[in-house]
């Protein structure tokens, strides 16, 4: 499945500024149905009210952190296939509890057009884990320096690529 510019899409942000950023992006890959929330509370009210094809969700929220919007938006049968790209910052450790809460994508701020399209194209390619390996991946226990597979050394590798790369 790809990205419909007609289909709705809804932006997560508290940033008031970050959303108006986001708008403008999304009106540049011609998107014309876009929502937004100001924080997780409210995307999941708005989610559970109406149906969104795709999510854009800053990492960085309270009251509710954006680790535990993606478990709330992922635990529920409704919300759970929708491709979510989370925007935060560049740090390895934000990346990979992204992806592990279930991020289709992340991408790193700040970005432009074309850097959101590749990675909004890069969350429909590809469909979030089941919960239950989520918990089992976020369960795994601490690293060790060896860098086996669940270490923070391995899951840095696993995860580099095309799911962090951005252009700025």
């Amino acid at each position: 499945m790809a990205f419909d510019p007609s289909a709705p899409v809804l932006v997560v942000d508290g940033h008031a500024a970050e959303i108006r950023i986001l708008r403008a992006l999304l009106q540049r890959l011609r998107a014309v149905d876009v929502d937004d929330a100001a924080d997780g509370g409210a995307a999941l009210a708005k989610m559970r009210a109406r149906r969104y094809s795709l999510v854009i969700s800053s990492w960085d929220m309270a009251p509710l952190t954006g680790r535990d919007f993606l478990y709330e938006m992922r635990s529920d049968p409704g919300l759970n296939r929708i491709p979510v790209v989370v925007t935060g910052e560049s740090k390895s450790d934000n990346v990979i509890a992204a992806k592990k809460a279930g991020a289709n994508s992340y991408i790193v701020k700040p970005f432009n057009a074309q850097a959101l399209k590749i990675k909004i194209d890069a969350a429909f390619a590809t469909k979030a884990a089941p919960l239950a390996e989520r918990q089992h991946a976020a369960a795994i226990a601490p690293a060790s320096p060896s860098g086996e597979a669940g270490t923070p050394a391995a899951d840095r590798m696993k995860f580099d690529g095309l799911f962090t790369a951005s252009l700025k």
